[in-house]
């Protein structure tokens, strides 16, 4: 499958998109105050131990303390001889208030939450992920083939011999078929990086940035380049030349697919990228046949609802929603990448009679899956007809990014009908009346300000009740439109006589 990667670059934000067969699959925003700090290390400082949630509070200079678990120690742990099987100690054992550590940021600070952190440090390459901290070699689970894992495996243990090294490395996916001679030099540009690393902690303050992940537009580069990308098109000429400059070094397979885009039509306007991000921001996605999904996200989880919608399909029910199904679960990871949702995700897929039929949805979700870089786990159907999978989050969604809770709903999603809004205000103006109305009080007038649909229904569909209040309470009513009124947002003011 052909792959584009278009980078834009302005003075307020950085936009990257990966192309697959012109659909995009992925967008990626960096804005300068903004930008993600995960894989960053910092020389952090224990603000405070809680050992009701074995857990520590960590300040690395950031907006709020981190959040540092017990199981995410690793260094003190292996001090300990903890081991992974082993339950981990009491984090009073490990970490006490004032105490400096190198921690990373694993996931972003998101909704308000610090970020989530950790001391099992990983560095990345082209090739590699060093672990400093351990002496594990690992492999990419996406190389399947046992004889090219072994060679892999042998070539790090050589090297890491040859060199008198004793820490560990996760080889990457983009290593498969690679010489030995370009994974050594990984290997010597990580433990170049480590040891600057280990020389920056004597020498800043703490809290402080001991090492700061590549900008995005170069990490995307670094992460996304595969066999199957025929292009890079930047739009931003000194980008361009350090992009350019780092495949030269690191990936020179690939310098002659990175140009330069000087076209009077915007880079992601030409290949309609702004729509792409447009939808994402959209709760219902439309399905090839007539149906379609609704992705809502929210604080614990993503739910999905798959609908028929306006596929009536040519045969019977099942196999109307058999095929509506299976349409949805080709589109679902694709939507959960493009729009960078994770954590917990229930789908509701459209109740089907034939197990086999349950079996093939799965199977065609689990392909689908196979295509998303981020870490996923899936589970078959429950017994409500639910489908529960995972998805590693790290950073915000998108709409996290870009959007902000609604002024007028508070986030909730819905606002008040003018119904509603007439029926409080009803009740407002009795209940002040109850006080300020009764026997022997001065006459008066109420004057109740709300916007334009609320006016209407007070004019139209409530007006014998406007009219039977004003008559209880002994009071006339005045009404007054104020166009600068959200939904549900109404003012009662009584007016004394002069």
């Amino acid at each position: 499958m052909a792959e584009e990667l278009l980078i834009n670059v302005s003075a307020f934000e950085t936009r990257v998109a990966l192309l697959a067969e012109g659909h995009v699959q992925e967008i990626h925003l960096a804005r300068p105050e903004g930008y993600s700090r995960t894989g960053n290390i910092y020389l952090g400082k224990v603000e405070r131990v809680v050992p009701g949630m074995q857990a520590a509070f960590v300040d690395c200079g950031l907006d709020r303390p981190g959040f540092l678990h017990v199981r995410d120690i690793e260094g003190p742990r292996l001090m300990l001889g903890e081991t992974e099987e082993n339950a981990p100690p009491d984090i009073r054992e490990l970490l006490r208030e004032g105490q400096r550590l190198m921690v990373q940021v694993a996931k972003d600070p998101i909704s308000g939450k610090g970020a989530r952190l950790n001391t099992k440090l990983a560095i990345a390459s082209r090739y590699l992920v060093l672990m400093p901290f351990n002496e594990h070699i690992g492999i990419s689970q996406r190389m399947d083939e046992e004889v090219e894992r072994e060679r892999l495996r042998a070539i790090v243990a050589r090297v890491r011999e040859d060199e008198g090294a004793s820490m560990g490395y996760i080889v990457r996916t983009a290593a498969e078929g690679v010489e030995a001679g370009a994974i050594a030099a990984d290997m010597r540009v990580l433990a170049r990086i480590w040891d600057n690393i280990l020389a920056k902690r004597t020498d800043v303050g703490c809290p402080g940035l001991l090492y700061e992940e590549l900008p995005i537009h170069i990490r995307t580069v670094r992460d996304m380049v595969g066999t199957n990308l025929d292009r890079i098109q930047i739009d931003h000429l000194p980008t361009y030349e350090r992009v350019r400059e780092f495949v030269s070094e690191f990936l020179p397979d690939f310098v002659d697919r990175v140009s330069y885009y000087e076209e009077p039509v915007g880079l992601l306007e030409s290949r309609s990228v702004h729509e792409a991000l447009d939808r994402c921001l959209d709760k219902k996605v439309g399905l090839r046949s007539g149906g379609h999904l609704v992705i809502e996200q929210t604080e614990a989880m993503i739910t999905i609802d798959v609908n028929t919608g306006s596929y009536l399909g040519a045969h019977s029910l099942e196999e109307t929603v058999f095929q509506t199904n299976l349409e949805a679960a080709e589109t679902i990871p694709r939507q959960l990448r493009l729009r960078n949702l994770g954590g917990i995700v229930v789908i509701d897929f459209i109740d089907m009679e034939d197990e086999e039929h349950e079996n093939q949805v799965i199977q065609v979700l689990q392909e689908a899956c196979a295509a998303d870089p981020a870490k996923i786990r899936l589970e078959g159907f429950s017994s409500l007809g639910l489908v529960q999978m995972s998805r590693k989050r790290t950073r915000e969604s998108l709409t996290q990014q870009v959007c902000e809770p609604c002024g007028h709903c508070a986030g909730v999603g819905v606002v008040k009908t003018p119904q509603t809004t007439s029926i409080e205000i009803f009740r407002a103006v009795a209940d002040d009346a109850r006080v300020h109305c009764g026997p022997g009080a001065a006459g008066g007038e109420y004057l109740i300000r709300a916007n334009e649909p609320v006016i209407d229904r007070l004019l139209d569909e409530d007006a014998a009740h406007l009219e039977a209040l004003s008559q209880r309470v002994g009071c006339s009513i005045r009404i007054q439109v104020e166009p600068s009124y959200a939904a549900g947002q109404f003012d009662v003011v009584r007016v004394r006589p002069s």
